[in-house]
């Protein structure tokens, strides 16, 4: 039986993450009515001044500088700067353990265990603490996603690390400890789960159709905006209300292949669907994600293993069919909430 909004649940395969979500329109009002329930961040300015560590002129209250833009320095007046995390979630000293140690792990309590040897890195990406990414221009949030390639170049030369996470915190309820706009880097002796799952899920529309399942994402009624060489998107399958997705136009497997001109027209598409999922859902607390390919991913894989950036809202919470099932409860069709989207009008100076 059809829901009051006039559509039936349905049940929908994502070939990238290799699952299904359940959508389910009665548990939800219209989609244009869809709201954060408070503000990502109520008093911007209430870590500011001398107590962020992240401002200009606190420098010294950080973890030690890995890099900064401009590379002067002796110049304080720097607009980015890549630190080693004060509180890192792995290890960056230690003796990394050979491919052999690592076929031939601890097994304990019935499980495996590795040192915790990687790296975890802080991109700040402004140094006033006000300002937000998407308050900048397409020119300066470009040099952000440049830190982001240099550092991951930087660390792709450890043999020992296989898989290197570029993610965006905002908001505390999203994981954001600072207010400050920054974003971070984890690089793991390991390819997680995920990773491996959305290989998977890539290979099996690939061998079914022989093409590669992000390239084809050309459906009109999912795209909300696109540029020179990229396309925004709200997935076919989206794991979560008002998901969205940017995916290179060209076949592509590793972010950091990127060069400075895509670099400029993926960061015009990216602030202007922050600007409109912030207008259209009062400022949420929301996570970015770029979903990269394993960093010596075998060449078999490379034709159908494809990065995208995934921005991923935050407007509800996961409950126990969620973390029992690993299958999602999506209220909003992707249709319905590209559609909102599209028609989302934003300023955008400069």
């Amino acid at each position: 039986m059809a829901t009051p909004t006039g559509r039936s649940p349905e049940l929908r395969h994502d070939p990238v993450s290799n699952r299904w979500v359940v959508f389910s329109p009665a548990r939800a009002k219209r989609p244009s009515d869809f709201k954060s329930k408070s503000p990502e961040n109520p008093d911007p300015n209430s870590s500011s001044g001398n107590s962020c560590p992240f401002c200009i002129g606190n420098e010294s209250q950080c973890a030690p500088e890995i890099f900064r833009f401009p590379p002067d320095l002796g110049n304080p007046n720097w607009k980015i700067r890549v630190i080693e995390n004060l509180f890192p979630a792995l290890s960056r000293t230690g003796e990394y353990p050979s491919e052999d140690q690592q076929r031939h792990q601890d097994h304990t309590a019935g499980g495996r265990s590795l040192k915790g040897l990687g790296f975890h890195d802080v991109v700040i990406e402004a140094p006033v603490h006000s300002v937000q990414l998407s308050d900048l221009g397409a020119g300066e949030i470009g040099q952000v996603l440049l830190a982001y390639k240099k550092r991951i170049e930087q660390i792709a030369t450890f043999d020992s690390i296989k898989y290197i996470q570029v993610f965006k915190n905002h908001g505390a309820s999203a994981g954001a400890s600072l207010s400050h706009s920054h974003s971070q880097i984890l690089a793991l002796p390991v390819v997680p789960p995920a990773v491996s799952t959305r290989l998977d899920g890539t290979k099996e529309y690939f061998e079914k159709t022989g093409k590669c399942s992000l390239c084809e994402v050309r459906a009109k009624e999912l795209i909300i905006d696109e540029s020179t060489h990229f396309i925004s998107i709200v997935p076919f399958a989206a794991t979560f209300a008002f998901e969205i997705w940017i995916v290179p136009k060209d076949h592509s497997s590793h972010f950091h292949e990127l060069d400075s001109d895509q670099a400029v027209d993926l960061a015009g598409l990216l602030r202007l669907m922050l600007k409109k999922m912030s207008t259209q859902l009062n400022n949420p607390p929301f996570n970015f994600m770029i979903q990269t390919s394993p960093l010596r991913v075998e060449e078999s894989r490379l034709p159908y293993s494809h990065w995208f950036l995934q921005i991923v809202p935050h407007l509800g919470g996961v409950a126990g069919f969620e973390i029992g099932s690993g299958c999602h409860i999506n209220p909003v069709f992707p249709e319905d909430a590209a559609k909102v989207l599209r028609e989302v009008n934003v300023n955008l100076p400069g």
